[in-house]
């Protein structure tokens, strides 16, 4: 939502001008109407009037070409008619405004120039050269350019001034949503050491127990009880480390190259795959990038593992000064990425949605690029600052 605090300051500026041009305009039309009533003079007006109405339109379309077109016919109108009635010269005052506003930045004190010499002109011809008819105008002209420099500094005070608000909302944001991922994490671990210091524990200490009891009565008559006791202890056990390794992530506590390692080791033990890790030596990223890069990392390892059917993955961690890029590359059978992405289904864990959500968390970029019988690079690209 924008945050344009200035906005009716602004809004009340314009307003002021169209009520000034009005003004005076009126001004001129009474006074054709109070002396010789020209019709060449009223014409003139009245289409004034209405080029100007009709450019309030224009300007919502904020095309500038068309302002600069509607600002010329303005000035040409206005020169004519102030050649008929003197009093026309005062509407160069709004027009100052028009051309500082409109016109580009040059351009726009150089057509309050001319049209202040135009104005002066006018003065002398219709009453002669006089100190008022000079000074005046360059009065009007240098406080318009004051004015005008003051509302385009204003205007640019208040565009920073909305964009670093942007960017502060945005920044909340995220940290709102940091700290509700990590409001996960932390229940996350919690119930993973709650499940290993109750379950997990009594589960094993029932398959020592178990153990013992077949040592101590091999011969005896519950023997086979004992043995099915102690291999439903057993599952269970599994199951249950099997559960507190989905909750808890590896510990990174020796960093993130090492968890790496330790990920590409026990995937080419499970999956017989040859699995090179490459990794700078200079990478030190903050614990969140870590987490998001391994978690990325498992996703794409997993889907190697299910889909690839790859014999080699290489992985290689760099970072440069600004972000940290995590390449993962197979010689698999490959796929087409527009094609999977189409039809993933939202609960596929490991799919390529899931890894977009999570790069996209952290402001990254997730680039696939795959093709059938060609293998497949995953490129991960996050911004972490400068180290």
């Amino acid at each position: 939502m924008p945050h344009r605090t200035l906005a009716p300051v602004f809004a009340g500026l314009r307003l002021g001008l169209h009520v000034l041009f009005g003004g005076l305009l009126a001004l001129v039309v009474v006074r054709v109407l109070l002396t010789d009533g020209s019709p060449v003079a009223l014409a003139l007006s009245g289409v004034l009037g209405l080029v100007y109405l009709c450019g309030i339109a224009v300007a919502r379309r904020r095309s500038r070409v068309l302002a600069v077109a509607w600002v010329a016919v303005l000035t040409l109108l206005w020169a004519s008619l102030v050649w008929l009635v003197p009093e026309a010269a005062y509407l160069v005052f709004p027009l100052f405004f028009l051309y500082l506003h409109v016109l580009p930045r040059v351009a726009g004190p150089l057509a309050v120039v001319a049209t202040t010499a135009v104005t002066i002109v006018a003065f002398a011809v219709h009453g002669g050269l006089t100190v008022g008819g000079v000074v005046g105008p360059i009065v009007g002209a240098g406080v318009a350019l004051l004015i005008g420099l003051g509302y385009s500094a204003l205007e640019r005070r208040a565009a920073e001034r909305e964009a670093l608000m942007a960017e502060l909302i945005a920044t909340r944001d995220r940290l709102a949503a940091a700290e509700r991922e990590q409001g996960v994490l932390a229940e996350r671990s919690r119930l993973a050491r709650e499940i290993h210091d109750t379950v997990a524990q009594g589960l094993s200490s029932i398959q020592m127990l178990l153990h013992a009891a077949e040592r101590a009565d091999a011969d005896g008559p519950g023997l086979d009880y004992v043995r099915l006791a102690r291999r439903t202890a057993a599952d269970g056990l599994a199951e249950t480390r099997r559960f507190i390794r989905e909750l808890a992530p590896p510990s990174l506590d020796s960093g993130l190259g090492s968890a790496l390692t330790r990920l590409a080791a026990e995937r080419a033990t499970s999956e017989g795959m040859d699995v090179d890790v490459v990794i700078d030596d200079d990478v030190v990223l903050p614990m969140d990038a870590q987490t998001a890069l391994l978690r990325i990392a498992q996703g794409a390892l997993a889907n190697v593992a299910q889909h690839a059917r790859a014999d080699r993955v290489g992985i290689r961690l760099t970072r440069n000064e600004r972000t940290v890029r995590l390449r993962i590359a197979d010689d698999g059978v490959g796929f087409d990425p527009a094609d999977l992405e189409g039809s993933a289904s939202p609960t596929d864990s490991f799919g390529l949605r899931a890894l977009r959500e999570r790069v996209d968390q952290l402001d990254g970029r997730l680039d696939v690029v795959s093709a059938p019988g060609r293998g497949t690079v995953v490129s991960v690209t996050l911004p972490v600052g400068p180290s």
